[in-house]
This record gives C-alpha cells, sequence and structure tokens, in this order.
C-alpha cells in the first residue's frame, strides 16, 4: 500500500466500500490509499469524510450515502454505533457469516500457510437474546448518581444503556433494579480514576436449561452487611435468582473478577445442563456464554475425535469440564487440565454428580501439569484443546507432541492464534484435516473454530 499524499484530514472523498473487515470496518480504495470506514457494508457507496491519516492507510466516517448495499439493514440498536459490542448489526446475517467465513479462510492462509479449504460456517439459530452471562462497569455520571451499561470502543468510557439485544431481557431488569436501588442507598458506585467508590460491576449469569440466575456484585470492598436489603428485595422482586455472591477486587486493574467471593444469598453457584452432563458453575468458572451453540460445538468437536471405549482423552485448558465430560462415557478414561482453581473443582463436582467415575482433574498451568504426566508415563490417544484467546504456548504445544497422540482436536475462539499455532503443530507432524467455524456470537467480531489435526506417519 502506498499513501496518497493528497488526502488532508476531513476532506471528503467518494468511496465505493468492497471489502469489510473481521471487526465490521468496511475497507474502500481511493487511489492507491485503502481507507477504513466503520459500519459501512460491502457495496455502499458514500462520501467519506478523512478523520485520521496514517502512513500506509486511512480512516474515514460516512458523510453521506450516495447508494446503499444490498447486504444493509437498519440497526435495531439505540446505542449501536456507540457500544463496543456489536460489530454486525448494520447488515443481514448471510452477509454476516460471509465475513466470518472469509476471515477464517483466510488466517489459516496467511498466518497458519494452511491452505485446506475451510469448511462452510455454521450459523446460529438466533442473533438476539444468546448470551447467558454479561457483565456491566458501574460508574457515574456528572452529577454523581450511579450508572451501568457498556464500554464504548476501545475506551473506558461507560455508555449508560442495559437494554443489550444479546442478552435476555430480564438481565436489563435486574440491573435497572440494583441501580436504582444503589441511587436511594449509601452504596457508592466505583470511579475508576481515583480507584473509590464501592460497586464496580454487576455480573449476572443465567442457565440456559435450568433457567437458574446468578448475581454477583463486584465491590472494592467487603461491604456485605450494606448489601442485605438490596439482596433481600432482589430475591424477593426475581424468583429465578438462585443464589447472589459478593466478589471482592480491591486492585486497581482492568480484571473485573477478584480472587474472594462471599455468598450473601443461596448456594454461591447455579447448575445447568450441557450435553445432557448437569453441571455446576462458579462465578469464576468458564462456561461458554452461548450454551445451545456450545452444544453443537462440542457435539462438533467430539464427531472430529472419533473416540472410541479403549481411549484415554486429554482435555487441556478443560474449565468446568464440558468438553471432556460430554465425550466421557465414550472413553477409558478422562483426563482435565485448567488453571483456575474453581473451575476445576466445578469439573470434579460435574463429574461425580454426572455418574462419571473415570474422570480426573489437574489445577495448574496447562504446559507444566501436562509435561508432569507425560514424564510419569501419560499418553492419551486423543488430546483436546480449547486455549484462551491468546492460544498455546511453546510448553503446551511441544508437550502434547511429545505425547504422540493420534489426534489433537482444536476448539478456538480466535482464528488468528490458531492458525498460529496450527503451524507449529504441521511443523512438528501433525496435519490439519478439517477446519469449521461456528458462529457462536451472532452481531460481534467473533467467530469460534473447531479444528481437526492427525499425526503424519512418517
Amino acid at each position: 500500500m502506498t499513501m496518497n499524499s493528497d488526502l488532508v484530514k476531513n476532506q471528503i472523498v467518494e468511496l465505493t466500500i468492497n471489502d469489510i473487515t473481521a471487526d465490521g470496518n468496511g475497507v474502500g480504495r481511493y487511489n492507491n490509499t485503502v481507507i477504513f470506514v466503520p459500519m459501512t457494508a460491502i457495496g455502499d457507496v458514500i462520501n467519506c469524510k478523512i478523520v485520521k491519516i496514517l502512513k500506509n492507510y486511512c480512516f474515514g466516517i460516512v458523510d453521506s450515502f450516495i447508494t446503499l448495499s444490498c447486504d444493509r439493514v437498519f440497526s435495531d440498536c439505540e446505542v449501536f454505533s456507540k457500544c463496543g459490542g456489536c460489530s454486525f448489526r448494520h447488515i443481514n446475517y448471510q452477509a454476516e457469516l460471509k465475513v466470518k467465513q472469509k476471515w477464517v479462510q483466510d488466517v489459516f492462509q496467511r498466518i497458519g500457510n494452511i491452505s485446506i479449504e475451510v469448511l462452510p460456517i455454521v450459523p446460529c439459530d438466533s442473533r438476539d437474546f444468546y448470551r447467558n452471562k454479561a457483565q456491566y462497569p458501574v460508574g457515574k455520571d456528572a452529577n454523581g448518581k450511579a450508572i451501568c451499561g457498556f464500554y464504548a470502543k476501545r475506551s473506558h468510557r461507560i455508555i449508560p444503556y442495559t437494554k443489550c439485544l444479546l442478552q435476555p431481557e430480564i438481565f436489563s431488569n435486574i440491573v435497572n433494579f440494583i441501580i436504582d436501588y444503589v441511587n436511594k442507598s449509601k452504596i457508592l458506585p466505583y470511579d475508576e480514576i481515583s480507584n473509590t467508590g464501592e460497586l464496580r460491576h454487576i455480573y449476572i449469569r443465567q442457565g440456559y436449561h435450568s433457567k437458574e440466575i446468578m448475581v454477583c456484585l463486584v465491590c472494592r470492598s467487603n461491604i456485605s452487611k450494606k448489601l442485605i436489603g438490596l439482596t433481600d428485595n432482589l430475591v424477593n422482586t426475581f424468583k429465578d435468582i438462585s443464589t447472589i455472591v459478593l466478589n471482592v477486587n480491591s486492585k486497581n486493574t482492568n480484571v473485573i473478577l477478584g480472587e474472594k467471593n462471599i455468598t450473601l444469598f443461596g448456594k454461591g453457584y447455579i447448575s445447568d445442563t450441557m450435553c445432557d452432563n448437569l453441571v455446576d458453575l462458579s462465578p469464576m468458572a468458564f462456561y461458554q456464554v452461548n450454551t445451545h451453540q456450545a452444544e453443537t460445538l462440542y457435539s462438533i468437536a467430539k464427531d472430529f475425535a472419533q473416540v472410541s471405549k479403549d481411549d484415554i482423552l486429554l482435555d487441556l485448558y478443560c474449565g468446568t469440564g464440558t468438553i471432556g465430560l460430554s465425550m466421557a462415557r465414550d472413553v477409558k478414561n478422562l483426563i482435565g487440565i485448567d488453571i483456575v482453581g474453581q473451575s476445576i473443582e466445578n469439573a470434579k463436582v460435574n463429574a461425580i454428580q454426572n455418574g462419571i467415575n473415570n474422570a480426573q482433574f489437574f489445577c495448574g498451568d496447562v504446559g507444566v501439569i501436562a509435561s508432569q504426566l507425560a514424564k510419569n508415563g501419560l499418553s492419551p490417544d486423543i488430546i483436546t484443546i480449547d486455549p484462551a484467546r491468546k492460544g498455546c504456548d511453546s510448553l503446551a504445544i511441544n508437550t502434547i507432541v511429545s505425547m504422540n497422540p493420534k489426534r489433537l482436536v482444536m476448539i478456538s475462539c480466535n482464528p488468528a492464534t490458531a492458525s498460529r499455532d496450527c503451524k507449529e503443530f504441521e511443523n512438528l507432524g501433525y496435519k490439519v484435516q478439517k477446519i469449521q467455524p461456528v458462529d457462536m456470537f451472532p452481531c460481534t467480531a467473533h467467530v469460534e473454530c473447531v479444528v481437526l489435526m492427525s499425526r503424519e506417519e512418517r
């Protein structure tokens, strides 16, 4: 890309949008300069106002539309242009799926140098109300009143809005109730700049099948006595609330949850069903936010794994054990590893309450624990891998390869790091056989992938 020296800030140019990035920015060219324009669609012809000029490309905004794309739809969210949550509320769902399919294909080719044809993306049944979890930052307005909502894009500025279309309506009702109560009480909203105040976040999780709701109030200190009235009112008003937890986070940090949980009401966790297994979910436990689509995802992973009764299955980054436990009855032994202690405790309970007695779970760094198990003679037939967005570290990858499993099944929420890791696995003797994208998070810039790798015979 070369820069056009004639372009200046605030200049208005006619631009045809001929591509769209994975994060929802339209892409057009003016002479030899690439210009990224938010909230545009392929086929839009616009008058584009240049707002930022960089060495190799520019950013613009829509000054006016000349021709509208056939992919374009009217956004049904009042804060779509401000909130940092959704990227694709301005295009129809088929167009969104094409963007995600192309992105997965491109990153595996460009980053991983893996040229196999990616399977057609699995769509989600619904674009709305699919999330079982929401985390609302709490702050205060110019008058000192408590507000909550969602962060604006690339900032910690709170957009005071709670009616997110991705989440159940009851979440909005609960959050509004809490904020109204806070503003009538002596509970102080958090001030991020000065690290003062008390209520930092409102975190809600609901069981998709059970409908049980957990309300987690993230506070700067233990203010459990101040929360007695709020707890009683919440329980009396919302009958689906089965537990309320105070999470203490005193650190001046972007991390939402602290390490200490205090149960204010109920048992401190909720229960739900995943792939026909009963699962318990504590506040810190990882659980896919789209339960119905996660069951589809895990079904694909099981199909790729081709498990048998003689197999030893190693489940890495196992969370509460949902992936491994979905296959446990079809293998000889299941071993799970995760670094989050609460997740491992949940996984152990989940195995017991589902009558699964061939499972073991270990807490610690995945690479370190797996390496120790390998030294002790563990030789799994199949390994499932579900890492965080940053992907696998080199210790984990080298340990996995040293165990010499027949098949690897990777589930990844970040195709870029997945393609990077798959390239390393291919260099070490494992060939990518299938790549299946799954749309877990409609309207957002995220897409999940299941990747099958098999050991190459040399």
